[in-house]
């Protein structure tokens, strides 16, 4: 990145016209013309791997509530598949048909990412929260034919797509907004396509992390009959060593990691006459290491927030509550059922109070939409017009999409048409405010944005439920979409891509993610009745559950024990931030409420976990700071990739072997 650059994406004002800015960029950085981009192979290994990214976060989603960040982790692995393919091809081929075989570019490299990108984060379109809350609350609600749902998610993620071109030009060309994962991916991409750099190093280190983690799922979640029953001819039957590899008959075994262990033995007092233990709790470690590496990756800050109201919760609260009556069984499902009440109404105060702090921002965003209509065409002065995406390409995608939205949502989920329309014109809105936020904090709030289409809905169709998730359903899924295009354009930008290219390939990356995501949901979910339990936590879900509960039967319906909690969660939700806003020096002793809300919806092992991944990346960071801003980030995704994905294999296997013992 050059000085110039540098300056700008800083946020100093640009002495130029925004005519000049982008000639000046069309002049000496674009390379779209020059070097192949979105291609046959790019298009069909960024799917392809957006695909297997996808079923990753459908995983990491339904057990923590969040997904794994697809920008950087897709650059590196798209460069090691383009570069494997490539090396697979003889010398021989690439002498004499060059043209044929070329070298994958950056370019098509970014291209690839734009891809897979777009399809690793489908389940932002309701997999992870609208849907498995509308599960929970009216099964009935959901229809029998899942290629509808498949629709449903391909045309909120489409309308988004859609909805951030009009912010494109205006905040990445002439404002140069930061979008700090858009520098990040292509600083990483530059550093893969330069020789004799660590980016080898990173994949395999990447893949051995992956492994590692695959490797440990299947120890701890496989349990299958063929394991057990296979024999090695002529050997030894020595009892010690045959049973320790294969308790119950056969060879082929392994010896079993616990899905929670270590606190067994530890109570805190007695319940219903026994002993009250903390597993029991769900204050234990975790046979995984899913969550070190995820609290590894997002930070000390969060991951002792987290810490802090999993000990509330769990070792102070829960025996008092469960001793009391008010909880009926030690339990995380009925456990979370009242903590809940506590966790949501903090995060969500929160996200809102923060969201509204940010007004310039909000302001700022609605001059965007102002600028893009104004803009005159000049097709023949303005080199851009021909790499741009096309304003009639906007107007063509947003009635498509959002008539889709509509036609679909009163189909599928009964959703009046008028509803749907104002659903889809406050979308509109809200993915331009999205889009400003994502590219100045690098978060996209669909939290927050969600909840004021819950709170609108609630008001509009009281006790509607159906029709309260599943609209704040398209806003959520289109202003996540819109967020992860415009990241992506800004690498792109960055690097001289052609935006009209990338915006294609996020297409590709929306069907692909789209085909894979719903079989995928209900795969690991064949039944409601495993939802918010122990195996499929699914906080977000929690969260849009709790919300819509509460909108739909009120304040009233809940327990004493429940509304006091309430309270308290809003007041802390609010109280919190405004604690950060005055003293910011002292912000990392300050817990994060959204980190110590999460704490009251999420199993205790779960926190304890990422406690653990981030004090030791805390460590690792003061001990070897250079290897560590090198090889963490690509280790705990790998960890991350390999559970998740190996998770997913094992339960279509479960399911085969159901189907033929």
């Amino acid at each position: 990145m050059s000085a110039t650059e540098t300056k700008q994406d800083a946020g100093a004002a640009p002495a130029q016209t925004p005519e000049q800015i982008e000639r000046e960029w069309f002049q000496n950085v674009y390379a779209g013309d020059s070097m192949p981009q979105l291609t046959l192979r790019s298009t069909l290994i960024g799917m392809v791997l957006g695909a297997v990214m996808c079923l990753s976060n459908v995983y990491i989603g339904l057990k923590a509530g969040w997904s794994m960040g697809a920008a950087i982790t897709s650059s590196i692995l798209a460069f090691v598949l383009c570069q494997t393919l490539y090396r697979a091809i003889p010398a021989a081929l690439h002498r004499r048909f060059p043209k044929f075989f070329p070298e994958f570019s950056i370019l098509e490299n970014n291209a690839m990412q734009s891809t897979a990108s777009a399809a690793g984060s489908m389940t932002s379109a309701g997999v992870v929260n609208a849907l498995p809350a509308l599960l929970m609350l009216n099964p009935s609600a959901m229809p029998s034919n899942h290629w509808y749902l498949v629709a449903w998610v391909i045309v909120v993620s489409g309308l988004g797509v859609v909805l951030a071109v009009p912010a494109k030009r205006q905040m990445i060309n002439i404002e140069k907004l930061p979008f700090p994962s858009g520098i990040a991916a292509a600083t990483t991409l530059r550093s893969l396509h330069s020789k004799g750099g660590a980016a080898e190093q990173q994949a395999k280190a990447l893949g051995f992390a992956a492994l590692v983690g695959g490797l440990i799922t299947w120890m701890r979640d496989a349990d299958f009959k063929f394991l057990t029953q296979v024999a090695i001819p002529g050997a030894p039957v020595w009892a010690p060593i045959r049973n320790w590899m294969a308790p119950g008959g056969g060879w082929f075994r392994y010896p079993r990691i616990q899905s929670n262990w270590g606190t067994q033995g530890i109570s805190l007092g007695t319940y219903k006459g026994e002993p009250l233990t903390l597993n029991r709790l769900t204050v234990s470690f975790e046979g995984s290491l899913l969550f070190v590496a995820a609290g590894a990756i997002m930070g000390f800050r969060q991951a002792w927030s987290l810490m802090l109201g999993a000990m509330v919760n769990y070792l102070l609260l829960a025996p008092m509550m469960l001793n009391s009556g008010v909880i009926e069984a030690a339990s995380f499902r009925k456990i979370s059922a009242w903590s809940l009440w506590i966790g949501v109404p903090m995060m969500v105060t929160s996200g809102l109070l923060l969201f509204f702090m940010q007004w310039k921002s909000v302001l700022r965003a609605f001059g965007t939409i102002t600028s893009f209509l104004g803009r005159s065409p000049g097709a023949t002065a303005d080199p851009m017009e021909r790499i741009e995406v096309p304003g009639s390409w906007f107007v063509a995608g947003f009635v498509f999409f959002g008539l889709g939205a509509i036609v679909l949502g009163n189909l599928i989920f009964h959703i009046h048409w008028w509803m749907g329309l104002l659903a889809v014109l406050a979308t509109f809105l809200l993915v331009v405010v999205a889009a400003r936020t994502v590219g100045e904090t690098d978060v996209t709030p669909t939290g927050p944005l969600s909840k004021i289409t819950q709170l609108t809905f609630g008001a509009i169709a009281p006790g509607n439920i159906t029709t309260n998730l599943m609209t704040a359903n398209i806003s959520a899924g289109s202003c996540s979409h819109a967020g992860d295009l415009l990241t992506d354009l800004k690498s792109g930008y960055l690097l001289g891509a052609n935006p009209r290219q990338q915006f294609l390939a996020q297409f590709f990356g929306v069907l692909a993610g789209g085909l894979i995501v719903i079989p995928a949901f209900y795969t690991l979910i064949p039944d409601v009745s495993v939802l918010g339990g122990e195996q499929w936590p699914a906080p977000a879900a929690l969260v849009w559950k709790g919300v819509a509960e509460l909108l739909a039967k009120g304040v009233g319906a809940l327990p004493p024990s429940a509304r006091i909690g309430l309270v308290v969660g809003a007041l802390l939700g609010i109280i919190i931030p405004l604690i950060e806003m005055r003293f910011p020096k002292q912000k990392k002793f300050i817990p994060s409420a959204t980190g110590l809300g999460l704490a009251f919806t999420i199993n205790g092992y779960n926190s304890i976990m990422m406690f653990i991944g981030a004090l030791l990346a805390l460590w690792f960071s003061k001990w070897r700071p250079k290897l560590h801003e090198q090889y963490t980030v690509p280790v705990s995704s790998g960890i991350i990739a390999g559970e998740s994905l190996m998770g997913v294999a094992i339960a279509f296997l479960t399911i085969y072997y159901a189907q033929h013992p």
